[in-house]
């Protein structure tokens, strides 16, 4: 009976995980859709200052399918 009720808890607990990370799935989703491009560009901008890697990193985390040469050269037409 206790390893029935350890499988249940386990399942639920599994199902909970799932939710959830749908759930955050589609909150970074719908920020992405409300930053505009425009903004993200000053926001890259304002990293140039600080060195390249930073807003190649930046970049990167916006767009995560790049690999790092695509990103460098995407920043370099910027």
């Amino acid at each position: 009976m206790s390893t029935l009720m350890i499988w249940v808890m386990g399942a639920s607990l599994l199902l909970y995980n799932i939710a959830l990370r749908t759930e955050l799935l589609q909150l970074k989703a719908r920020l992405r859709e409300q930053t505009g491009t425009k903004t993200y560009l000053a926001y890259l901008r304002q990293h140039a200052a600080k060195g390249d890697m930073a807003a190649m990193k930046a970049l990167r985390k916006k767009y995560p399918e790049l690999s790092l040469v695509e990103a460098k050269k995407l920043w370099n037409q910027l």
